[in-house]
């Protein structure tokens, strides 16, 4: 299955919202230019980088909450990646980068104004699957660039 980058995400000081940039170096510690505070639940080499559906996105502002791009502190924003089937153990393919889902992201406080009445939980796995970010480790490190492809099994 085929899909594409719709964007990439990094904060040099941490938090939500992270800024767009237009290319990510990623190593198996993580993104490359993107911190995280609270190391406890967030980064390391198994949850090197976050996950997120441009798709999910416009079905929560649909929905009416204030949720965009970034706003959630995904590092890379998917598009035509089919979420209902991405799970623990799928493998994502891009030109140089290898990926491999480690687990859902759990949602946190810090991005309740992405969400009407603060409902962060709404993307939390244990609520709906479908709409969850993932974490990911990473199998192949490289560099991964706004519009480039994605395979994924």
């Amino acid at each position: 299955m085929k899909g594409s980058i719709a964007g990439l995400f990094a904060s040099p000081k941490g938090g939500a919202p992270k800024p767009q940039v237009q290319r990510l170096d990623i190593t198996v510690d993580g993104c490359i230019g993107d911190f995280q505070r609270d190391k406890k639940h967030h980064g390391g080499t198994q949850r090197a980088v976050c996950l997120f559906s441009e798709e999910v996105i416009t079905t929560l502002q649909a929905e009416g909450h204030p949720i965009f791009p970034g706003s959630v502190g995904e590092n890379i924003l998917l598009r035509e990646v089919d979420w209902n089937n991405l799970k623990v153990g799928s493998q994502l393919f891009f030109e140089q980068l290898v990926l491999e889902v480690t687990s859902d992201a759990p949602p946190c406080k810090t991005i309740r104004d992405s969400f009407t009445d603060g409902q962060f939980t709404k993307i939390s796995a244990k609520i709906e699957q479908k709409l969850t970010r993932w974490y990911a480790k990473v199998i192949t490190e490289g560099q991964v660039y706004v519009g480039e492809n994605v395979n994924f099994n």
